[in-house]
């Protein structure tokens, strides 16, 4: 059950801060900065990059670059201030930082921040990437002027203007396949003050122009992800834009073009930490039947983490995995698609199991005593599977008891489910229904249920950036 003290904590904030202000006399003062973009917004592995930070309000006297996680550090580059510069305390908006990224750095989107006189910053984004950077240049806003590039590559650039569409030539073999992984819109959803994003869409072409593939949204993100098989050898390009045609300076992207295997989620979406477990790999450029077997550390701690899985000689992208603290059991291979093929599970237990096809429901019988406390959760889209989950409880006759659609966590709300502290009305069976809200299914569509027996706890939220 949950015990929330956002509020306490928000009234005696309140209180503290109005008796600081009641005691003490205002002055003027400068807000701290806020990070709107980096320049290019990634950074190879193994490499040290210069690139240029956006904020609004002012980084002068910036003097540390602070950045999430390991094997990756930043430095402001010096620079000589002319003396009356000092004095006025001029406004800086942008500021060249350096980024050095370690050889074994884990690819992937970190938090940066600016560390001035007039406080922490809030977040920027950084990915960092495994192929070499290029950087957008010159006019290519035509097929005619579409920059030229070597593949792999991480393209940054920018739609920094209405109807700004930009293209990038690249030189194909037969047979070639290769995945296009747009990161955008999901970079500016940590942006503070960023008001509207972007919402990419990524097409493909002949040099001449002809569409052979687009994509404007991934399963669960605004970003596209696209996967082709190139069946000719040639010249092809890559166009990205705004699927409204809008811009904006701060729009930045990055797309990682490149011929390894792009892994969205796993099945199961679970595992115990020290027990070895068998995954299949679900995503782009993907063998069939294509598995991968890991054992979590033993020292893992229970929760979403993500985690760089082998795949034949390499390491996958990271990919989202549930530490389990209770015992596992995957979703059985009989039909379990009626109340009364529902398949028993213990409580406590965590179930495995997927929304194979379109209409697929799935039913699981527990036992609960009178008065009995549960609590049921989906992990499903937070561990990046396209399920829209939406949860049900039902009596041993098929009455409907409870059910939730969307989790809401603090401010935010997730398309996972949980029904935390759901009480039982009487000594019997009971049954859990699952399925997605829109009767959508297929292999992208695993999840992850955890039964347990209801625990005192409480949460509590801030909001870092204005803390």
């Amino acid at each position: 059950m949950r015990r929330n003290l956002l509020n306490n904590v928000a009234v005696l904030a309140g209180g503290l801060l109005l008796g600081l202000i009641a005691g003490a006399k205002l002055q003027a003062q400068t807000a701290y900065p806020m990070l709107m973009s980096l320049r290019p917004v990634a950074v190879q592995v193994g490499t040290t990059a210069e690139m240029e930070v956006k904020s609004r309000y002012t980084m002068f006297g910036a003097y540390q670059v602070l950045v999430s996680g390991d094997g990756v550090t930043g430095e402001i580059v010096p620079s000589e201030p002319k003396q009356e510069d000092v004095a006025k305390k001029p406004t800086v908006e942008k500021l060249p930082i350096k980024i050095t990224v370690a050889t074994d750095a884990v690819p992937g989107v970190r938090d940066v921040r600016i560390a001035t006189p007039q406080g922490v910053s809030t977040v920027g984004q950084l990915v960092v990437v495994r192929d070499p950077v290029v950087v957008e240049t010159g006019n290519n806003d035509t097929p005619a002027g579409a920059q030229q590039i070597a593949l792999p590559a991480a393209v940054c650039g920018s739609i920094d203007k209405n109807e700004d569409v930009d293209f990038y030539r690249f030189h194909a073999e037969a047979g070639t396949a290769l995945a296009f992984q747009v990161r955008c819109a999901r970079l500016e959803d940590r942006i503070h003050d960023l008001q509207t994003h972007a919402d990419p869409i990524l097409t493909l072409r002949t040099a001449a122009g002809a569409t052979i593939a687009a994509c404007d949204n991934d399963s669960y993100y605004a970003d596209p992800v696209l996967a082709h098989h190139f069946d000719q050898a040639g010249d092809y390009l890559v166009e990205i834009r705004d699927v409204r045609y809008q811009g904006n300076q701060y729009w930045e992207y990055c797309i990682e073009i490149n011929s390894r295997p792009v892994i969205e989620c796993v099945h199961p979406l679970a595992a115990n930490p020290g027990q070895e477990e068998s995954f299949q790999p679900l995503g782009h450029l993907l063998a069939d039947g294509a598995r991968l077997a890991w054992a979590a550390p033993s020292s893992a701690l229970p929760g979403l983490a993500s985690f760089q899985l082998p795949l034949g000689d390499e390491l996958t992208n990271p990919v989202p995995l549930i530490i389990a603290d209770v015992p596992l059991t995957r979703e059985t291979d009989a039909a379990n698609d009626s109340p009364d093929a529902a398949q028993p599970i213990a409580v406590p237990s965590g179930v495995s199991g997927r929304i194979d096809r379109e209409g697929d429901v799935d039913y699981f019988a527990f036992e609960a005593k009178k008065g009995e406390a549960l609590s049921l959760e989906i992990v499903a889209r937070r561990a990046r599977s396209a399920l829209d989950s939406h949860l049900r409880i039902l009596d041993a006759k098929g009455k409907q008891i409870a059910l939730n659609d969307d989790l809401r966590l603090g401010k935010r709300t997730t398309s996972d489910s949980w029904l935390e502290n759901w009480t039982a009305p009487a000594d019997g069976k009971y049954v859990v229904e699952v399925r997605d809200v829109h009767l959508r299914g297929g292999p992208l569509f695993p999840y992850f249920l955890k039964v347990t027996r209801s625990q005192p706890y409480f949460e509590l939220y801030l909001d870092a950036d204005k803390t």
